[in-house]
């Protein structure tokens, strides 16, 4: 007897259909094969198929006979346990213990040896994929559920025993279908806030811009001077997530294995790995190639603190990420795309001991550590960061000042009306904020009085700014004027973006 059900593998961030096959030949000595290019993950399933069918009280399949399981197509590499629940249902198909129908139903889900059905990763990605494919049913882990508890169009059923599932598919005992909810959005208090930070105007500005347009911003000052906190802070004025743009965090999180309970569909990812990060683990891989830290940070912020420390390999990784809004990750077994439309916040020190420049402490760096110190960025990584801010060290006059700044509240207000006069201007568009505007769009959405040109041209020639320098200044101007709710770029916006290009 043979049998066919449905699964599906994911690659990337998106799904792809499987079809899980087993003939099970009653003759002869007993032999479990498995093939279609399962990885070792995989081959294990005969031994946990095996033991859950035995411990869930129907008959092993040591006691079938010869069987054999295919996981179509062949030429896709199998490489997560997912298939345990659908090779376990199809043994029990073509040994005829369990009688259904499995058309338009998808199975996913890891056996325990004792029958429980463990959570898997790539749940969200699968479940797209069921409901865009036409199935009508789909079986997933319990502890899966809250991934996909907002979609619709499709029935879902939780499972948490292999012996409870069958009961289901008997008609002895009928699970009920996830109820769809509708997720409720709660303000978020914040651990950090623009109110608190003391000084810093035109970092906070520049934050301001940033958040507004989604450009990279690049802090530099002495130790102690609030580049960390000014970048914690950032989260508390962006807005919340459009609800395609809760889809792609929450699909990258899905498969990465890293949605849990009370994982927020509402906040934008922040991500902060230590400068002695892999390249692997910031920019994404592994043999079976996994989403990295930038692709993590996808709608959010990647914070990358101690900028010039982070290995000069690693950092030059973000070069393309930067530019296209994704990233290719290559290897022998395949290559895969993986988003990474984020916002960087870098900071560094000045030099190695961090007070070149400072007007009350004396630099102990020789001028050539402080070149091979600033060279560890290299130029054309600056290029690709928007806006460059100088975090001086704040004066104890400031420090002690009761007076609180403007709440992050009221900041956040100006972003959204900034990102909506955005959406608007692209509702036609392929991109939804200024810093993802293409060169063609910049010339279109950028237009420049006769007096601007002439700004920008002289501002090129003495900062010697490359051409992709020059388009950055015009999205940032471009943000700038939308904060101020003006329809055409101003000399004065002008004036205020080329002021965040002091490193070029």
């Amino acid at each position: 007897m043979s049998a066919r059900l449905y699964s599906a593998a994911v690659l990337g961030i998106e799904a792809v259909s499987v079809e899980v096959e087993v003939d099970v030949l009653s003759q002869g000595l007993h032999n479990f094969t498995l093939v279609g290019l399962p990885d070792q993950a995989n081959k294990e399933s005969r031994e946990r198929v095996s033991a859950a069918l035995k411990n869930s009280g129907f008959r092993p399949p040591h006691q079938q006979g010869r069987i054999t399981v295919n996981l179509a197509p062949a030429d896709l590499p199998k490489n997560s346990p997912i298939y345990d629940v659908p090779i376990a249902l199809g043994i029990l198909l073509a040994t005829e213990q369990l009688l259904f129908m499995p058309e338009k139903k998808l199975f996913i889900g890891e056996l325990a040896l004792d029958g429980k059905i463990r959570k898997v990763s790539g749940v969200l990605a699968i479940a797209l994929f069921a409901l865009q494919a036409g199935y009508e049913e789909l079986y997933i882990p319990e502890e899966n559920a809250h991934e996909v508890s907002m979609l619709t169009g499709i029935k879902i059923f939780s499972v948490t025993t292999m012996g409870g599932m069958v009961r289901h598919l008997r008609g002895e005992a009928l699970l009920c279908a996830l109820v769809p909810e509708t997720p409720v959005y709660e303000t978020k208090v914040y651990s950090y806030d623009m109110e608190y930070i003391r000084g810093q105007e035109q970092a906070k500005r520049a934050l301001e811009v940033a958040a507004a347009g989604g450009h990279n911003i690049l802090f530099v000052g002495p130790p102690g001077s609030g580049k960390t906190l000014l970048a914690k802070t950032l989260p508390s004025i962006l807005p919340a997530l459009r609800f395609e743009e809760r889809l792609e965090v929450m699909k990258i999180f899905s498969v990465a294995g890293k949605i849990h309970r009370d994982f927020s569909q509402f906040e934008r990812p922040f991500r902060a790995p230590h400068h002695s990060a892999s390249a692997v683990s910031l920019i994404g891989g592994g043999s079976y190639p996994k989403p990295g830290e930038i692709s993590l940070a996808h709608r959010g912020v990647l914070f990358l603190d101690e900028f010039a420390e982070f290995p000069r390999g690693v950092l030059e990784g973000l070069r393309q990420p930067l530019e296209e809004g994704v990233v290719s990750v290559s290897r022998a077994k395949g290559s895969i795309e993986f988003p990474a439309r984020f916002m960087l916040v870098a900071a560094m020190n000045p030099c190695p001991c961090g007070f070149a420049g400072d007007p009350e402490r004396a630099c102990a760096c020789s001028p050539f550590q402080v070149e091979r110190y600033r060279q560890k960025v290299s130029g054309p990584l600056l290029d690709r960061i928007d806006l460059h801010i100088e975090v001086p060290r704040q004066k104890i006059e400031k420090l002690q000042d009761e007076q609180k700044g403007e709440l992050s509240s009221i900041i956040q207000e100006r972003v959204e009306k900034a990102r909506k006069r955005q959406e608007e201007r692209f509702a036609l568009e392929s991109v939804h904020m200024n810093a993802e505007m293409s060169s063609e769009q910049v010339r279109r959405f950028c237009p420049l009085t006769e007096e601007g040109k002439e700004i920008l041209r002289m501002a090129v020639e003495r900062l010697h700014l490359s051409a992709r320098g020059y388009m950055r200044i015009l999205k940032v101007a471009r943000t700038i004027a939308d904060l101020r709710e003006s329809e055409c770029i101003q000399v004065e916006h002008l004036g205020e973006a080329l002021q965040y290009r002091f490193n070029d």
